[in-house]
């Protein structure tokens, strides 16, 4: 009775709020746009078994099948951690309701669960199962075998809410979660654990003995246990706000920081904004993508590995992409207290410095993360030290520069995916420096033969910006302070 009163208050509160009759026509299109991809679906669930049958003749549908559900799974984890929202509840509405607080955790925890997201593949394995699954087995064996794989579904919904809970609370559960992603990927790469052979062994005995459904019965009700009892523990706002205040006096009390003066202030300030706020925590969790980059190109490129335009292009996203998606926005960030910045800090060169120094830093941690490919190649370490010192040197200063062209608000509360806010004109010149100044430079020396040359030339042209760099600060800082009134006008007009 209880949980139909909650759901009853959802229903009105989406129905009522004034973004629902803002974008009714949105919403319709995108209802319309959701029954052609379900259609779409649909037919891909009938006809599966044609097309794998198409593009593997000699093997069975099923094993293959069985084969790809892992990487499913391991997909709709990293969408859903991205995409899906967190499912919430204003708690203090009903604290002093005579409500038991277990219903209250457990309608928030099990909200997840009407998210259409959970039912989509459905489409796809219902079919499946009826078309191959039965004729091969029985009406018994192809429900165990859906429902094990529905019920892992719902546990990954309810393991990309916990981990995406922790992104505030604890961000070393996530960095566990990436590190374990980026390493299976590599042990996939190099043949050392194959996930596609675990996925059909797995699947395939669920089909042969029912005694495996248990496993993922475990698996949902512990990743359900993970989320009650998470939110269980931070159900009064007195807990989380004195959880918050230790975080963030631990963060103010970095002593690094005070040795630097006021470019350690900034600093300090800086790295808080960074880690308070969803759309830039978004950005960092985004880290392992950008230094796994290499596990996608690399182990193909073992055997007669050269020194090519893509091989570059990796380079920059790994060593340099967690740097520019900061220096693209870095004034942007700051767009809600821009004024205050204006007029409390009269030495503008500590302000940029302090946005500089920690480029630098990204950077610099960013190239010591992918040394480990030189066992790959020692070519790979060759080319990504000379970009690690072109990004420092010289294209940290030209995204200052372009950055400062920025004339769009932010709001840093919106998640990262598919959100363009502060996204303007200039922020599509960063791409010019980026990617084809290093292109540019190194296919002259690659078309007469000496790639190695061309290589070294853009590493030289990092080594003289750095030498240069307070001539360029200097250039970036007079940049700043013509345009700092536009910038202030823009970031006032809210979007």
């Amino acid at each position: 009775m209880v949980i139909k009163w909650f759901i009853q208050h959802q229903i009105k509160q989406s129905m009522r709020a004034s973004i629902w009759q803002k974008t009714l026509v949105i919403n319709i299109i995108l209802g319309l746009v959701l029954l052609l991809m379900l259609a779409y679906l649909l037919f891909l669930g009938i006809f599966i078994d044609v097309i794998l049958n198409e593009m593997f003749p000699d093997n069975d549908p099923i094993i293959l099948f069985n084969s790809m559900l892992l990487y499913y799974f391991g997909l709709e984890f990293f969408i859903r951690f991205f995409m899906q929202s967190l499912p919430t509840l204003n708690l203090e509405t009903y604290l002093h309701v005579p409500i038991k607080r277990s219903s209250i955790v457990h309608f928030v925890a099990s909200k997840s669960i009407v998210v259409i997201g959970n039912y989509l593949s459905w489409l796809i394995l219902i079919p499946f199962a009826v078309k191959v699954i039965v004729p091969n087995y029985s009406v018994g064996v192809a429900l165990i075998w859906l429902l094990g794989i529905i019920l892992l579904i719902f546990t990954n919904n309810f393991l990309a809410t916990y981990v995406k809970r922790h992104l505030v609370g604890n961000p070393a559960i996530v960095g566990v979660f990436g590190m374990t992603s980026i390493v299976l990927v590599f042990l996939e790469q190099f043949n050392i654990l194959s996930a596609s052979q675990l996925s059909a062994n797995f699947f395939g005995h669920l089909l042969e003995d029912p005694i495996f459904l248990l496993i993922p019965c475990l698996a949902l009700l512990g990743s359900y246990s993970l989320n009650y009892f998470y939110i269980k523990s931070r159900l009064y706002p007195e807990e989380i706000t004195h959880k918050k205040t230790q975080k963030v006096d631990r963060l103010a009390n970095v002593r690094y920081f005070s040795r630097l003066g006021m470019t350690g202030q900034l600093l300090s300030l800086e790295m808080r904004l960074l880690w308070r706020h969803k759309r830039t925590r978004s950005m960092l969790v985004l880290a392992p993508l950008f230094w796994g980059y290499g596990l996608v190109f690399y182990p193909d490129a073992v055997e007669g590995f050269s020194l090519s335009v893509i091989m570059i292009f990796v380079g920059i996203f790994m060593t340099g992409g967690m740097m520019i998606s900061y220096l693209s926005y870095c004034f942007s960030y700051d767009s809600n207290f821009f004024d205050v910045i204006l007029t409390k800090y009269s030495d503008i060169r500590q302000y940029i410095r302090a946005k500089y120094i920690l480029a630098l830093t990204v950077s610099t941690i960013s190239f010591l993360v992918t040394i480990p490919y030189v066992f790959i190649s020692t070519q790979i370490l060759f080319i990504n030290s000379m970009i690690f010192l072109y990004n420092i040197g010289l294209l940290s200063f030209v995204l200052l520069y372009v950055s400062t062209y920025s004339r769009k608000k932010m709001d840093l509360s919106k998640g990262s995916a598919f959100n363009y806010q502060g996204f303007g004109a200039s922020h599509w010149l960063t791409g010019l420096p980026a990617f084809f100044l290093p292109i540019v430079t190194f296919l002259p020396f690659r078309w007469a033969g000496q790639p190695e040359t061309g290589i070294i030339v853009i590493g030289c042209l990092g080594l003289i910006g750095l030498l240069f760099h307070k001539l360029l600060l200097g250039v970036v800082i007079r940049q700043f302070k013509k345009s700092q009134y536009a910038m202030a006008e823009g970031f006032r007009q809210s979007e």
